[in-house]
């Protein structure tokens, strides 16, 4: 599709779903949480579902478990508390993944005001990103592990997502700050930083997020932009998906070139697929049969990719206003939260447009 259309397109598509108010009966709320935005979604192999929030009042959890309907406090208070240490607290916790050995990987995440996909809100202006990765076995529920990226530019990073393969004993993480994919090694702890500033991993600077008849920009007229941003891993840890938000091409790259270290950029770029068209997308994840579930948010859905290369869209309701993080679970439903992050005073002069209270649904897919 020509740039010049690409505008035009995406306010379209979004113009019949606020018209009239779509509701499908399929989908159930798992938890509200009033006020509190809810961010990283993830499920474990028993069904557990976890969910993250970040460092925005009111604040009472940075990570949550959610027993019957609520949310407690995980792994305990003490990890949760608002002061402290920050080795021993969560600071601002941006995703949560869990790995086919059922550890639960937590991103905090509080990056530097260059590194972050938001800019400067006109809150205090950071100059160095705190990272931390956490591991926590959901057997004992312990923290087994922090990993710190002491070899990260912090200045310019902003880690947003991470999906965790177990074969390899890697992390991988979208950095949309430094427009590249990071890979931890756990063995090491050491990064290195792949595919940065490259056509896969750059936002595209003539896609301009339309909601409601509004164009997305902050109060000096500048768009939200994000490189890239959500990312998926097979659960045989073959396949790595990753897409920027300002675009809607899908792309991925087998983890067996992100792993050889012998390989060159150049080489590197050239093992990319182009899987073609998809949707404005801010979190991707995979399933056993090998789909990639992606968030739509121009159109209030949630659509699956198909090995076959095919688009269908899941479900389609109006309350699904920024579809964020997926989880899915062995029952068969994929669990997602809804940030309303185009609702937030910071894209609307000011005013708070979200409507409360924050959820996280479910719906069956197998």
């Amino acid at each position: 599709m020509p740039k010049n259309l690409i505008f035009i397109y995406l306010t379209m598509i979004s113009l019949p779903v606020f018209a009239q108010e779509i509701k499908d009966p399929r989908l159930e709320v798992v938890a509200s949480f009033g006020k509190s935005q809810p961010i990283g979604v993830s499920v474990s192999s028993d069904n557990r579902v976890f969910v993250s929030f970040p460092r925005r009042e009111p604040y009472t959890m940075g990570l949550s478990e959610i027993i019957n309907g609520e949310r407690k406090p995980y792994p305990d208070t003490d990890w949760n508390a608002k002061e402290g240490l920050s080795d021993h607290r969560f600071v601002n916790v941006q995703d949560i993944y869990v790995d086919t050995d059922d550890q639960l990987w937590v991103l905090d995440s509080k990056p530097s005001s260059a590194g972050s996909v938001f800019g400067k809100d006109g809150s205090e202006e950071i100059q160095h990103g705190q990272f931390k990765l956490v591991q926590i076995d959901l057997a004992d529920n312990k923290v087994v592990r922090q990993y710190t990226f002491d070899d990260l530019d912090k200045a310019k990073s902003g880690l947003n997502d991470v999906r965790v393969d177990t074969d390899k004993k890697l992390a991988y993480l979208s950095d949309p700050g430094q427009a590249g994919v990071v890979v931890l090694d756990l063995n090491t702890g050491t990064t290195r930083l792949l595919l940065a500033e490259s056509p896969f991993t750059k936002a595209d600077p003539d896609v301009v997020l339309s909601y409601e008849g509004n164009n997305m920009r902050d109060s000096k007229g500048n768009p939200f932009r994000s490189n890239v941003n959500g990312i998926a891993l097979t659960k045989d840890n073959s396949y790595f998906y990753f897409k920027p938000i300002n675009t809607t091409k899908l792309y991925r790259i087998e983890t067996a070139y992100l792993a050889d270290t012998s390989l060159t950029e150049d080489e590197l770029k050239t093992k990319v697929e182009d899987l073609g068209e998809t949707a404005i997308t801010h979190g991707l994840v995979a399933d056993v049969k090998g789909n990639i579930y992606l968030t739509s948010s121009l159109d209030y859905s949630i659509k699956r990719y198909t090995p076959e290369g095919k688009i269908e869209i899941i479900v389609q309701d109006s309350r699904l206003i920024w579809p964020d993080s997926l989880g899915m679970g062995d029952d068969g439903y994929l669990y997602f939260s809804c940030a309303q992050v185009n609702r937030l005073p910071q894209w609307n002069d000011g005013k708070d447009k979200v409507s409360y209270p924050y959820e996280v649904y479910r719906v069956k897919v197998l």
